[in-house]
């Protein structure tokens, strides 16, 4: 009896020591197998000695002797923090960006920098409190576009030993002091001042112009010049409180608008090309009678000279 007791206490302890060994096995070997993710690399070292980036999918480590590092490679991004900066032309504005970057070499960000992350976001600020210093403060609200790509090329340059890449950079917000919103607001009303009055002169160029040719073709056609003049008149007919002093040129055509006046017939509100009809009838009319008297004088012009001859 006793020898059975024995013998069932020592089955009983194997039993229980072959489970502690086969559990202390699936414990080394579920630490030996790591799973990494698609967007993940795993950065293993063996012994304290850099082995290399592993992943995606299953990989296996020699259990107490490899040790792996995750790092993400997806972009992250980094909000740079709003300071307060002076301008080359010496005006305060607050600044804040934001930086896209991700992981180019996993195992550079892992032994190259203690933390990467902080390490850009550092970066980042000291390259925005440069660049803004450097920059007019009428670029930095004109040339943004400009002031990102400098800013995205000197983190690049900065941060690939690291093994991270800067996709790009975006100033967020620029903001001003109260004063210097009233200084713009004055700036802005006499740019736009300046500007109607360059078109007003412009506009007066291109009138001016307009007239000197005009006027050189008035001087070629004589004939375009009065009936120029004549259309005028027609024009100034038509107000009865108006009048009119003329040269001494203009006798006939005075009478010749006072023949087109009670000629009109009284209508309160008369077509233009009704007035002009007339007008140019009565022109028609006075020309002919001019020519039929020039007629007249000339036999009587030749008489003349032969009596004195």
């Amino acid at each position: 009896m006793e020898t059975s007791n024995i013998l069932l206490q020592l089955g009983l302890a194997e039993i229980f020591g072959v489970a502690i060994v086969v559990i202390v096995i699936l414990v080394i070997i579920a630490s030996s197998i790591r799973i990494i993710r698609e967007y993940e690399r795993a950065v293993v070292f063996r012994l304290g000695r850099l082995i290399g980036a592993k992943g995606p999918g299953l990989i296996i480590l020699v259990p107490f002797i490899d040790r792996a590092v995750k790092v993400d490679l997806r972009v992250v991004t980094l909000d740079v923090p709003k300071q307060k900066i002076i301008t080359l032309d010496n005006v305060t504005v607050d600044v804040d960006a934001v930086v896209y970057l991700r992981v180019n070499d996993p195992n550079n960000a892992v032994v190259k920098v203690n933390n990467y992350l902080v390490a850009s976001s550092l970066l980042s600020q000291t390259t925005l409190r440069d660049l803004i210093g450097q920059t007019n403060f009428d670029d930095i609200l004109s040339k943004r576009e400009e002031i990102n790509k400098r800013m995205q090329e000197v983190l690049d340059a900065a941060t690939d030993p690291w093994g991270v890449k800067v996709s790009s950079v975006a100033l967020r917000d620029v903001s001003l002091p109260e004063n210097m919103h009233r200084a713009i607001a004055k700036q802005a009303e006499a740019e736009r001042e300046k500007r109607g009055r360059i078109i007003i002169a412009e506009g007066e160029l291109t009138a001016a112009e307009k007239m000197a040719q005009a006027a050189d073709f008035y001087v070629r056609n004589m004939a375009a010049m009065r009936l120029r003049e004549l259309q005028t008149w027609t024009e100034i007919a038509r107000e009865k409180n108006m009048i009119v002093v003329t040269g001494g040129d203009s006798t006939e055509l005075g009478t010749l608008l006072g023949i087109v006046k009670e000629r009109t017939p009284a209508v309160p509100h008369l077509d233009e090309n009704q007035i002009r009809e007339i007008a140019r009838q009565e022109i028609f009319s006075v020309v002919e009678s001019k020519r039929e008297k020039k007629k007249q004088e000339e036999p009587k012009d030749t008489g003349r000279e032969t009596e004195a001859q």
